[in-house]
């Protein structure tokens, strides 16, 4: 697979999170904690596909590499609200396990191509 395919792929995939994270979003209880967290949640979990696009077009190495960072953290952000949802049980683990772990590979992704972005 080339680096465009692979660049393709991950976007989907990140487009993709971002449409579960609305779904999760709007399965929240409608209580005063539910509505702040699926707000949080959506920011944060809509955030990371976006910044990779922009990251796709950065002018600089530099840029691609502060673009992808703002796209991690975000995902990270996002990892912390979803294990808060299954704590607190807004909405049962295993509706959202698989979210959850979809959401480590990108960031482990992301932060494979921070590195390799590093060394050019």
């Amino acid at each position: 697979m080339g680096d465009a395919a692979k660049a393709n792929e991950i976007e989907e995939r990140l487009i993709d999170f971002a449409v579960r994270v609305i779904r999760v979003a709007d399965a929240l209880p409608k209580s005063p904690a539910g509505k702040h967290i699926a707000n949080q949640l959506l920011r944060s979990g809509t955030s990371p596909a976006p910044n990779y696009a922009e990251a796709r077009g950065a002018e600089s190495n530099a840029d691609f590499i502060h673009k992808l960072r703002i796209a991690l953290k975000e995902l990270n952000e996002s990892c912390v609200w979803l294990k808060m949802v299954v704590r607190a049980e807004l909405m049962p683990s295993k509706l959202l396990n698989d979210l959850i772990d979809e959401n480590q590979q990108l960031c482990r992704i992301l932060n494979a191509s921070i590195k390799t972005a590093k060394q050019t």
